[in-house]
C-alpha cells in the first residue's frame, strides 16, 4: 500500500479588517493604562518627598512667633569670664548691660523713651510703671538697699499693636539681685507691686524654666479677666547680679506666643 501523504496543519483564518480593528484597540487601551499608572505612582511619590509648607492645604500656619534678628551675645572685656562660667565666683555681667537688652524684632517700631541719656533710665522713669504712689517710694528704698548700680533698658511696638518694655537692673552682687527678686518683687500668685493697668494677675504657669536659658530664673503673670483697655503679660526674671522686668501689653489680648518667645531670648543673652 503507497505511504499515507503528510498531515499538514490546517492554516489560520485570515484577520479580517474587523479583527484587525478590536486588536489595534485593545493594544491602544493597554498602553494607557499603563501609562496612567505610572504617572500616578509618579505623582504619589513627588506630593510624599516634597515638603508639608510646600503642599498646597497642608501648609503649617504661623504659630504667632516675631520675626526677630540673630541674637547675638555682646563681646566682653578682656579676661573676664561670663556670668556662670566656672572661675566668675559671683556671676557678674561684665558685658555692657546697654547691649544686653533684646533688640526689637523685624518691622517693630522702637520706642525712644525707653533709651534714656547714654542709654541709661532713670531709676523714677522705671518706677513710674508702678500704680501706686506708697508702693512706687517703697519700691525706689529697697533699690537703693539692694545697691542699684543702673538700669538699662528698651522697647517697640509691633503691627499689631502689642507694647514691648524690657527694663535691666544691675546689682553690686548676684546676692542682693537674688533677695530683692525672692522677697522683694515675686510672689506665687501676683507680683508685690502691681503695675498700672494690671491691678490683679494670676501666675503665668506656661512660662517654664526648662524653656529659658539656664541659670535664669523667671516668675511670669497675666492680668486677670475682666481686662481694662488692654490686657498686660509681666514677668521678671533673675540672672545673676542682674534682674529684668519684661512687660507686654496690647488692646484686647496680649499674645502668649510673642510673650514666651520674648523671654527666652532675653534669658540667651542674659544666660
Amino acid at each position: 500500500m503507497p505511504e499515507a501523504p503528510p498531515s499538514v496543519p490546517p492554516a489560520e483564518p485570515p484577520v479580517g479588517k474587523k479583527d484587525r480593528r478590536v486588536l489595534r484597540a485593545v493594544l491602544r487601551w493597554t498602553a494607557a493604562v499603563v501609562v496612567f499608572a505610572v504617572g500616578g505612582v509618579g505623582t504619589a511619590y513627588g506630593i510624599t518627598e516634597m515638603k508639608r509648607t510646600d503642599v498646597p492645604g497642608l501648609a503649617t500656619a504661623s504659630d504667632g512667633r516675631w520675626d526677630y534678628p540673630v541674637i547675638v551675645k555682646p563681646p566682653l572685656p578682656s579676661g573676664s569670664p561670663g556670668p556662670f562660667a566656672a572661675a566668675n565666683k559671683v556671676n557678674a555681667h561684665y558685658a555692657d548691660l546697654r547691649a544686653l537688652v533684646l533688640p526689637a524684632p523685624k518691622g517693630a517700631r522702637g520706642d525712644a523713651a525707653l533709651r534714656g541719656a547714654d542709654g541709661w533710665l532713670a531709676t523714677k522713669t522705671f518706677l513710674a510703671q508702678y500704680a501706686d504712689p506708697d508702693d512706687r517710694k517703697e519700691l525706689a528704698q529697697k533699690l537703693t538697699d539692694q545697691g542699684l548700680r543702673h538700669i538699662a533698658a528698651g522697647g517697640w511696638t509691633t503691627s499689631d499693636g502689642t507694647r514691648t518694655r524690657i527694663y535691666l537692673l544691675q546689682f553690686d552682687t548676684a546676692i542682693a539681685a537674688d533677695a530683692l527678686f525672692s522677697n522683694g518683687l515675686v510672689s506665687y500668685d501676683s507680683p508685690v507691686y502691681p503695675l498700672t493697668g494690671a491691678p490683679a494677675t494670676t501666675y503665668d504657669d506656661a512660662v517654664r524654666s526648662e524653656n529659658l536659658a539656664g541659670n535664669v530664673r523667671a516668675s511670669a503673670y497675666t492680668e486677670d479677666k475682666p481686662y481694662g483697655a488692654e490686657e498686660v503679660r509681666q514677668a521678671y526674671l533673675s540672672a545673676g547680679d542682674t534682674l529684668a522686668l519684661v512687660v507686654q501689653s496690647r488692646k484686647g489680648t496680649a499674645k502668649a506666643v510673642p510673650f514666651e518667645q520674648t523671654l527666652t531670648l532675653q534669658s540667651q543673652l542674659l544666660g
